[in-house]
Formats: C-alpha cells, structure tokens, sequence
C-alpha cells in the first residue's frame, strides 16, 4: 500500500508540514507521458527531513516545478536518459547555474557513461553555450559519468539498465531499502526483484497501454508479482483518464506533486562503490 505523505506540503498547495526526523520521501513533480503535457514531464525529487537531496530528471517545465518547491537550484540531477521531454531543462539549468557564481560548477549532474556522448550531441554541442562567450556547457555542472552507480551524501545509489528504445540508453536509479525509480522502460521483473528489498517503494513507468519503449498494465500484471505490484507507484501515463483506470485495477497512481513516504535507506553494503 502506497501512501502519501502525511501533512506534507504537494505543489499544488495541500497543506500541512512534515516534521519527523530523518524523514523520507519521494516528491513527484511530473508523471506524464511525453504528450501528456498538464501532467507535468515525469521527474521527482528525494528529500531528506523536507529537505532535496536529488533531482531525478530535468525535463521541460522540471525546474520551475522545482524551483517553486525548493527555491533553489537543486544540489545533485540523475539523468535516466536523453529523450527530451526528461533532459530539455538541462539548458535552463545550465544558464541558471552559469549566472549564479556561487553554484556555477556546483550542481553535481550524475549520469551513466553511455549517456555522455549522446547529450553532448543533443544539448552541450550548440555553439557558444552564452552569448557572451567564454563558457563551455559541462562547466555549469559538476558532472559526474558513472556505469554502476554513485556516492551522494554518504549513500551509494545503484544505477540500473532499464529496456527503453536502444539497449545501453537508459537507466534507472535505486537507494536500497527506501526507492527505485524505473525510469521510462519495458517490464524489466527480474531486475527489479533483485534491487527492491523489502519496503522499498517502486516508481515504475506505466500507462493504460503499453508500447515498445513502455509499460502498459497488462505487461505489469503478467510480469511482476503481486507483491512486487503492491509496492510499485506508477507513473509516465497518458492522462488523468489512464490514471483512474489504472487505479480502477487496484494500482497506486502517482498524482503531479504528490509527495510519497519512504523508508529510511539501509545501512551502505560492503564493498559499494
């Protein structure tokens, strides 16, 4: 059973104040699919005591959501892939970062290895990145490749590949014993059950129907346990339509700006990292 968080503050203005100490949750500011624009591009934020401890993609329209909740610019970005509707507001993130000298260089942008040269490609490649010149675009961040995972704050992530249009093109994020997020992907069951411990709330990509890039329940309940399914909150869907069908079939719906009660992470495994 999925739940909110209780008494906490969503952007659409419920309100309440979240208190508990070393609390977690998961702040899902968008949950659709690339058409699905009122919905908001699909993207969370990891909070630690109310506080962002990672931003989970930037696509249009991510940042001002972020912006709104936290006030400043986030302090850590996972990128799951390159598609554009999860990487276009790397631009205005970057000029926000470029123009703000005490966090130019400062956001740490965390990202599969595979992933670099493709939104070199996509984003960093436009010529002169200010007008003014004198800036190359990756100096705005932080970045960081990574291919199993990273440290951030003294907790390892594991870093996962998910089945999204190309193989070795996108990737999903996972902090043991508290979240997974798939980002967008086919069933992947059996990674899932390996990385999903016990608690831990699983954000998975789904709508109504699925696709060959995508999810659609009938491939979640062919594929995934009841148990697993019990835990999973979903979201990438095509509208508030799609949403209450799915929730019509006992499944727990994202809503855009929701905030979702996580437990607290494990204790770092041996040997991580």
């Amino acid at each position: 059973m999925i739940d909110a968080v209780a008494g906490a503050t969503t952007s659409e203005g419920k309100s309440g104040v979240h208190d508990r100490r070393d609390a977690w949750s998961l702040h899902v500011l968008g949950t659709g699919a690339a058409s699905a624009i009122d919905l908001g591009s699909s993207g969370a934020v990891l909070e630690r005591d109310g506080e962002p401890l990672l931003l989970i993609d930037c696509g249009p329209g991510t940042l001002e959501h972020y912006l709104r909740a936290h006030g400043a610019l986030p302090p850590a970005v996972f990128i799951t892939h390159a598609h554009m509707d999860h990487v276009a507001g790397l631009e205005r993130l970057f000029y926000a970062a470029w123009f703000d000298v005490a966090r130019r260089g400062r956001v740490k942008l965390f990202m599969h290895a595979n992933l670099v040269p493709v939104l070199q490609a996509r984003v960093a490649d436009y010529p002169n990145a200010v007008a003014e010149g004198g800036a190359n675009f990756w100096e705005g961040f932080h970045l960081i490749p990574l291919s199993r995972g990273f440290w951030l704050d003294d907790l390892w992530f594991d870093v996962f590949a998910t089945r999204h249009h190309a193989p070795g093109t996108s990737f999903g994020v996972a902090l043991a014993g508290c979240f997974v997020w798939t980002g967008d992907t086919r069933p992947i069951p059996e990674v899932v059950a390996a990385i999903a411990g016990e608690h831990t709330l699983i954000a998975h990509d789904c709508a109504l129907h699925g696709n060959p890039s995508h999810t659609g329940v009938d491939d979640l309940e062919r594929e995934y346990s009841p148990e697993l399914r019990s835990r999973m909150l979903l979201y990438h869907y095509g509208s508030d339509a799609e949403a209450d069908a799915l929730r019509a079939r006992g499944l727990a719906v994202a809503e855009p700006g929701g905030r979702y009660a996580l437990h607290a992470p494990l204790p770092v495994r041996p040997g991580a990292g």
